[in-house]
């Protein structure tokens, strides 16, 4: 089957609706309604590079993930980074990541979600490429144990930078999972935040034993409470063999959809679920069907989730790297890529995935999947 557009329209429609929703929720400070207001302009901007693009048969997605570092002060149990980070292979310098984010900009992403490892780490890097790409939005996954009054003051400045914290739901269960201590220190990060007025976030994976906790409103107004105007969902993969029983059944992912539609509309926040309701979009939105990852090394990947590639942004240009015979494939078969009892398609289909690799990256790839 060959590739199709004609989702593209309704991922260009949720992309305005949340940007809408933004200046909505944030009325009550005139200088983030002012910074929405622009980036809703920008996007659209952004929408209109994708369409000319697309006309020349360069197909770019929406959203972009950058690893930006496989380092991290933590050692959070499951991280998935830390299972599939390439030890031998050093994180993109300070141009390169720059290079890779401009390039981005120029074709049309609008939104690029940056992670690690622990991205604060490369805070001086994060806030120069905000800076010199002011029209796009950088949301940050952070475990937010490295903020301070100092950077918080400097984020403050950037708006673009969007902090999201990452919590297993009440402080028992971050710390469980994180290490001891950790939730009280993301908790004194969020206080620094919303005492300085930055506009962020929280970052909810969501597994079969927590659903309860995470989609609780109690707890979600507890957040709302203390500043958090933005929650991700994330559903759990399992990159670690033995741990698909976490993985959300078909009525807890049905019960997410109802629940992230829900409190759009009743409370003053954004939520988002990811991946979402890839079914109704026609499949999988990895490979660059609407969103890629890039790797901290600079390898272009389909996913955070499957960390296979066969095209590095040090050695070809983004929009080379978009069209790589890996991506293209993968776009090509998003119809058979549909949500499954594993938690994410792609992973389900891995040793397909692997087939799709010239011969090194596949033994090399098969290795890593040995070690984790």
């Amino acid at each position: 089957m060959g590739e199709t557009t004609e989702y593209v329209h309704v991922f260009n429609d949720a992309i305005r609706a949340l940007f809408s929703d933004a200046v909505r929720i944030t009325l009550w400070d005139p200088s983030v309604v002012a910074f929405f207001v622009r980036m809703r302009r920008a996007q659209r901007m952004a929408e209109r590079r994708r369409a000319l693009l697309a006309t020349e048969g360069v197909h770019v997605p929406p959203f972009m993930i950058i690893s930006v570092t496989g380092r991290c002060n933590l050692a959070c149990a499951g991280c998935y980074a830390q299972a599939q980070q390439r030890q031998e292979e050093p994180d993109m310098t300070s141009t390169e990541l720059l290079s890779v984010v401009r390039q981005g900009h120029d074709l049309g992403v609008g939104i690029m979600l940056l992670a690690g490892g622990e991205p604060m780490t490369r805070v001086d890097d994060l806030l120069t490429i905000a800076r010199e790409v002011p029209d796009v939005v950088f949301p940050v996954f952070t475990n937010g144990t490295l903020l301070d009054d100092l950077l918080v003051r400097r984020i403050r400045k950037q708006r673009n930078v969007v902090p999201v914290i990452s919590l297993e739901g009440y402080g028992a269960a971050t710390d469980a999972r994180r290490g001891q201590g950790v939730a009280a220190q993301a908790q004194a990060g969020i206080a620094l935040m919303r005492r300085a007025g930055v506009f962020f976030g929280t970052s909810l994976t969501v597994t079969r034993l927590n659903i309860d906790t995470v989609l609780d409103e109690q707890y979600l107004r507890s957040l709302i409470d203390l500043g958090s105007r933005l929650f991700f969902f994330v559903e759990y993969v399992p990159v670690r063999e033995g741990t698909e029983s976490l993985v959300l059944d078909s009525a807890q992912r049905a019960r997410l959809a109802a629940a992230v539609a829900s409190l759009q509309k009743r409370l003053r926040s954004l939520f988002i679920a990811f991946p979402g309701d890839e079914e109704a979009l026609g499949g999988c939105l990895a490979a660059g069907r609407g969103f890629i990852h890039i790797s901290p090394s600079g390898r272009v990947e389909p996913c955070p989730f499957a960390p296979y590639s066969d095209v590095s942004i040090r050695n070809v240009p983004l929009r080379d790297a978009l069209a790589s015979p890996l991506l293209a494939t993968i776009r090509t078969n998003h119809d058979k890529l549909t949500e499954t009892s594993g938690g994410c398609a792609l992973w389900s289909q891995r040793e397909w995935v692997q087939s799709l690799l010239p011969d090194a990256e596949e033994e090399d790839a098969t290795d890593r999947e040995a070690s984790i």
